[in-house]
């Protein structure tokens, strides 16, 4: 009898370390994604940004000479990323191959002009910079026009500040909410052991001497949920790095370190406090409420 009530009681003690486990290293793996989402929130909204191009159309009076010139001093300035010369026969084969048949055979000609398309870097996508980029590019007479997608600049800037605002907010109260969801769990595991804390208290031990046990086995679950987060954290991050190659998710392996020991340490930090508190609330209890 004795040997039935000691294995469903062990079974009872690995089903709450389990659980609390499970909880840490959801909650763990969740913010970790979010911190993800935080440190390369940037890095995506650059990579939309220098996708939007700028397209300087040259009149067929421009000289090589001239246009030569003119992709130089744009290839050496400050706001550029890329640029890519588009003759008028080019031109012609893309819209060929977009829209499926020859235009040409109805027109007789072609009507395109060659043209410079001129990808920004990111900080210089926006609607103050690209007018001035364009001012700039037209004052040269053998320039015809520059056009660019204004309303998509716009939209695509108010909508990285919408973005970033609603991340730190979202990531505040996911944080508040981790924390909560891990205290709860500890608070389940410790109050599974109340009457024992009570006994120790009863028998003259000290509250750091009954607390200690508690904390230490409370911040192996934390490690060991951060480290089952961390693993789930990795693979997640190696499949995007794989799938948005582009997005060069894994180029500053130092915020990755930093982000993975955060993961790591948040876990031990709530684990500890969480313990401590939900011990010292036991402690403080008489013995009548224990059963309540």
């Amino acid at each position: 009898m004795s040997s039935r009530f000691e294995k469903d009681q062990k079974r009872r003690l690995i089903s709450s370390y389990f659980s609390v486990v499970l909880s840490i290293a959801l909650v763990l793996f969740l913010l970790g994604l979010l911190g993800m989402l935080v440190l390369n929130a940037k890095k995506v909204s650059d990579h939309f940004k220098e996708q939007v191009v700028l397209t300087i159309y040259l009149k067929e009076s421009a000289k090589d000479v001239e246009t030569k010139q003119l992709e130089k001093s744009l290839a050496l300035s400050d706001y550029v990323k890329s640029i890519e010369y588009v003759s008028k026969e080019q031109a012609a084969e893309i819209m060929k191959a977009e829209n499926g048949e020859d235009f040409m055979d109805f027109v007789g000609y072609n009507p395109l002009q060659n043209s410079i398309d001129v990808h920004l870097k990111a900080d210089f996508v926006t609607s103050e910079q690209l007018e001035k980029i364009s001012e700039e590019a037209t004052s040269k007479n053998f320039v015809d026009e520059v056009t660019y997608d204004n309303d998509l600049v716009n939209l695509m800037n108010d909508n990285v500040k919408k973005i970033s605002f609603w991340v730190l907010v979202i990531s505040g109260i996911f944080t508040l909410i981790a924390v909560l969801l891990i205290n709860s769990s500890i608070r389940l595991a410790v109050y599974s052991k109340r009457f024992t804390i009570k006994t120790m208290q009863m028998v003259g031990a000290t509250k750091q001497f009954i607390r200690r046990p508690f904390v230490w086995q409370s911040v192996r679950l934390g490690i060991i949920g951060a480290v089952v987060a961390l693993i789930g954290m990795a693979i997640v991050l190696y499949y995007l790095n794989k799938t948005f190659s582009e997005l060069h998710l894994l180029s500053n392996p130092v915020l990755v370190t930093l982000l993975f020991v955060g993961v790591f340490a948040l876990g031990i930090v709530i684990t500890w406090i969480s313990t401590h508190i939900a011990t010292q609330r036991f402690l403080n209890l008489k013995t009548d409420d224990l059963y309540y």
